[in-house]
């Protein structure tokens, strides 16, 4: 269903929420409440055209409907789309198109039942006149590459369960999977449309030639692969079958190919087998690959041709076989025969030697089930390369035209269990299939990188740089003489350290770029000269230099010009403050455009313009967007205003904090004051950590209600928060953590900050096994509130991650708790690093928090805490959000956890009385569910 509608300009939007907004100023207090919290707007999803001259965002509450703000970079036209988030723009931005979300009141008024059947529309906006049309019930949506065209695909009809029609009661029988529904094809041109039923597939071309849709429906026989010729929208039946359902289809780019896929329709889609073939449009003659006694095709088949239209890839498979199915009692006798009763188990075997263990591999089902081998068909010639098999089974696919990098993580599954991911790298040659060895044992994440040019193979291996020159296969260190590590200098893991990624190529393959820890080398790849290109400027001044702005795609790698000028990105690990720069490649030296106190994040960058879209901000200063040219960042203007929603409070400040460590090693830290601070007073203080805080000095405070605590809310309320980093040392994950903690409190009390009776800490995870762990060493704190912590490393040890599927052991051995050895070598580290064995000497009231649906760490852990405190005689609370997995989801139990959170910390930190709930607990109560 369609609806049209004229936008409503947002001059007047603006007029009339700065007027709400100066009421509610009038009326509200200075203090910032849980109720402001929800309100307040941020940005999402920024996008621009690709023409650079339409920027779109999704303005969204943290409680409450998103709207969509569209603004012409080009003119005044400003719009505000009612209900918009995830936009989309067309090519020359004409249009732009948002999801319709449902409301959030008819979500949570309708039941459980109601609300599976809620399902989002689309609304369309012509930027050129304001006006609106909205659709309800929509799957998905796609413009074409050149913005002529949008099409929209509708959520099928529900059948009603008081409709007895023979017709509908036969439509019954036909899978669910093999049912298509309607696209509507817009001309955005004139606004007209063609509307397609039973449409199963569809696909434009990247040259804006054509449209393609496969329609299937089993009731009528019908099997149709029907064209859209875009430039005068006629539609025609090019291709059709009888008794053979389409399945995935595609059109190559020169227009004159469409691939599809085609099977039995009389089989159930899950045991179908397919078969590819190519139409050529120009001829209609229709070209079917070769059989292969080897490999077939499946549902999960998906085709995509490459930008030059020669090579069709695709998935196959070795066989497809029909879904097991629970053997059914039929008769008597069934329900005493032994196959069929043991048929009906419920059981899962775990052996020693599965390569992963169980319930890891339930979590990879549904991915192994649709995992298919990627081939290729060479289109002329119509020859057909297997290129992933069942033991390189990973094939990742740009637009080289010889050469691809295949992976296998198949010899490793077993050891991810206690050592982490590893893989296998290739060489995988498109014409032949035969794959060359690159990488033996690799970090999953140091994947290696395929030069545009198929001339070359980057890759890092301890530190270092190596490149392999495909048609000598020879290899080379490339950066051993450089005089500097290439590994990450912050690494505090027992593993090696990783590298700091690559930057994009040079044209021809001439050269790449490489990054350490603060500059950008340029390496040539004839003669392996590297010199750096930010002429030691970034290690000189401790500012991290990046390349940024880039077009982001995985298929198109950005490849520079041998003498153009770049845009980095720097952050300062002295100061903590951002920057853009401008360097030339071939040339050392970088100058600054823009830098400051302040963050800068890029976000979008137009496809075929220089458009850049950053946001600036400071603790005080909302993250706004910024419109400005890729060669001029400075020059950029400013294209929201969302900042003007702290006007109506006091806002506090943040400032950087620097001491010395227990041990001696330099910290620091981010200390936010409390509104009206006044000098020499004495402030509660919350302590809220992970791992480095310090980089957060100029970050906006993320104003949501979720398991952390809200630093405004916080600082608003009378308390300092306190940011420390946390440096580890391998082992002594706990030690070294209450050394940073403990150093960093005690120089916020000798400068005059920190009530030394009124210090709080909070931690959530990795932070919430450091909070725990803390106040069995510590008892500076004068409350604690941890969520979800590891507090028995021994039982947690061998424990499962539920979300994934995973084993904890790698965690600990390798991981994030940095023991380094395995429980069976080292038990006295797991012993040392656990809060639950030294449970008798907390003397901070704690309040421990777990969802009992944790997917990340056992909601046990939290019970063992809690168990071992209150059998000590301990001040402990223990908050069981049921349903809930490792961060809250539901809103009403993030707000509830807020606000305890909150009225627990005054309590006992600036001596407020205790609410009814801490001071005497709460009865189990159960209450009736709504209908």
């Amino acid at each position: 269903m369609r609806k049209t509608l004229k936008s409503l300009p947002i001059t007047s939007l603006l007029l009339f929420s700065t007027s709400l907004l100066s009421a509610n100023l009038l009326a509200a207090t200075n203090r910032i409440t849980p109720d402001d919290i929800m309100r307040f707007e941020s940005l999402k999803n920024p996008v621009i055209s690709d023409t650079g001259n339409m920027l779109a965002v999704e303005v969204t509450p943290d409680r409450g409907d998103s709207h969509g703000l569209v603004k012409n970079l080009r003119g005044n036209n400003e719009f505000s789309v009612k209900g918009g988030s995830k936009p989309k723009i067309s090519h020359d931005g004409r249009f732009v198109a948002f999801i319709d979300a449902i409301p959030l009141l008819d979500s949570e008024k309708a039941s459980k039942k109601a609300k599976k059947k809620l399902k989002s529309g689309l609304v369309l906006l012509d930027t050129s006149t304001g006006e609106e049309q909205r659709f309800e019930r929509v799957k998905s949506f796609e413009f074409n590459e050149k913005g002529t065209h949008l099409a929209i695909w509708f959520e099928a009809e529900e059948l009603k369960k008081d409709d007895k029609s023979e017709d509908k009661a036969q439509s019954l029988k036909v899978d669910k999977d093999d049912k298509g529904s309607t696209v509507e094809l817009f001309s955005l041109n004139d606004l007209k449309s063609i509307t397609f039923k039973d449409v199963t597939a569809f696909s434009f071309d990247k040259s804006g030639l054509n449209f393609a849709l496969a329609i299937n429906n089993i009731e009528t026989n019908k099997h149709e692969l029907r064209l859209v010729k875009l430039a005068n929208n006629t539609a025609s039946i090019v291709h059709s079958l009888k008794q053979q359902q389409f399945g995935s289809i595609d059109l190559s780019d020169d227009g004159k190919y469409l691939g599809f896929t085609y099977g039995d329709a009389k089989a159930k889609p899950f045991g179908r087998e397919y078969k590819l073939s190519l139409l050529n449009l120009e001829t209609s003659q229709v070209v079917e690959t070769a059989k292969s006694k080897d490999w077939t095709l499946n549902r999960y088949t998906k085709l995509r041709f490459s930008d030059d239209s020669q090579r069709l890839f695709f998935g196959r498979v070795p066989q497809v076989s029909q879904q097991l199915q629970v053997t059914k009692y039929e008769e008597q006798a069934d329900l005493f025969d032994k196959q069929i009763i043991t048929s009906n188990r419920a059981l899962r075997v775990w052996h020693g030697d599965d390569a992963r263990i169980k319930p890891h591999e339930v979590k990879q089902y549904k991915k192994e089930l649709k995992r298919t081998y990627l081939a290729v068909l060479h289109v002329n010639g119509n020859n057909l390369v297997q290129l992933a098999d069942l033991n390189v089974p990973d094939v990742e696919v740009q637009q080289q035209k010889r050469f691809a990098l295949a992976s296998s993580d198949l010899p490793y599954r077993k050891m991810i269990t206690w050592a982490g991911f590893y893989r296998d790298f290739y060489l995988v040659d498109l014409n032949t299939g035969r794959k060359i060895p690159l990488l033996t044992q690799q970090s999953s994440s140091e994947e290696p990188n395929l030069s545009p040019g198929e001339k070359f193979v980057s890759y890092y291996l301890h530190g270092n740089v190596f490149l392999y020159e495909i048609a000598q296969d020879r290899r080379t260190n490339i950066t051993k003489e450089l005089g500097v590590s290439f590994a990450d200098e912050d690494h505090d893991y027992p593993s090696n350290a990783p590298s700091y990624g690559f930057g994009p190529w040079i044209n021809e393959d001439t050269g790449l770029l490489l990054y350490d820890k603060y500059d950008i080398w340029q390496v040539h790849t004839g003669s392996h000269d590297a010199f750096k290109l930010t002429a030691g400027e970034g290690r000189k001044h401790g500012v991290q230099y990046r390349v940024t702005g880039l077009v982001e795609d995985k298929e198109h790698p950005s490849v520079f010009k041998s003498d153009e000028k770049v845009l980095l990105h720097g952050y300062s690990d002295i100061d903590k403050g951002d920057g853009f720069y401008q360097a030339q490649i071939g040339v050392a030296g970088v100058t600054p455009l823009i830098e400051g106190d302040y963050k800068l994040k890029l976000l979008a960058r137009s496809k075929d313009a220089q458009t850049i879209v950053y946001s600036k901000e400071q603790y005080d200063l909302f993250p706004d967007l910024y419109t400005a040219n890729y060669d001029t960042p400075q020059d950029a203007v400013r294209q929201t205003d969302l900042d003007q929603q702290r006007q109506g409070f006091n806002w506090s400040q943040s400032e950087l904090v620097q001491w010395t460590n227990g041990d001696g090693k330099p910290l620091d830290g981010v200390l936010i004051k409390p509104t009206n601070y006044v000098e020499g007073q004495r402030y509660p203080v919350l302590v809220y950590f992970y791992r480095f805080m310090s980089d957060r000095l100029h970050a906006f405070p993320q104003m949501k209600i979720n398991h952390r605590p809200n630093f405004a809310w916080y600082a608003d309320n009378g308390y300092a928060v306190f940011l420390p980093d946390i440096r580890f040392e391998v082992g002594y994950p706990g030690e070294t953590s209450v050394q940073a903690l403990t150093s960093g409190v005690q120089h916020l009390i000798d400068i005059g900050i920190a009530d030394p009776q009124a210090v709080g800490i909070q931690g959530h995870s990795w932070g919430g096994y450091q909070t725990a762990f803390a106040v069995t060493k510590t008892n500076i704190f004068k409350a604690a509130v941890t969520g979800a912590p590891v507090s028995n490393m021994t039982s947690a040890y061998s424990g499962i991650r539920h979300g994934s599927g995973l084993a904890r052991q790698f965690q600990y051995e390798t991981g994030q708790s940095r023991i380094g050895e395995s429980l069976f070598k080292s038990p006295q580290l797991y012993i040392e690093n656990s809060p639950v064995f030294y449970a008798e000497r907390i003397k901070t009231p704690m309040m421990i928090m777990f969802g009992d649906k944790d997917d990340a760490v056992p909601w046990e852990q939290g019970v063992e805490l809690y168990l071992a405190m209150r059998r000590a005689g301990k001040d402990v609370v223990f908050l069981q959000y049921q349903d809930e997995p490792h961060h809250l989801k539901k809103y009403p139990n993030k707000l509830d956890y807020s606000i305890r959170m909150m009225e627990y910390f005054d309590h006992y930190l600036k001596g407020k009385p205790a609410p009814k709930w801490l001071s005497e607990g709460e009865a189990y109560t159960e209450y009736k569910k709504a209908d």
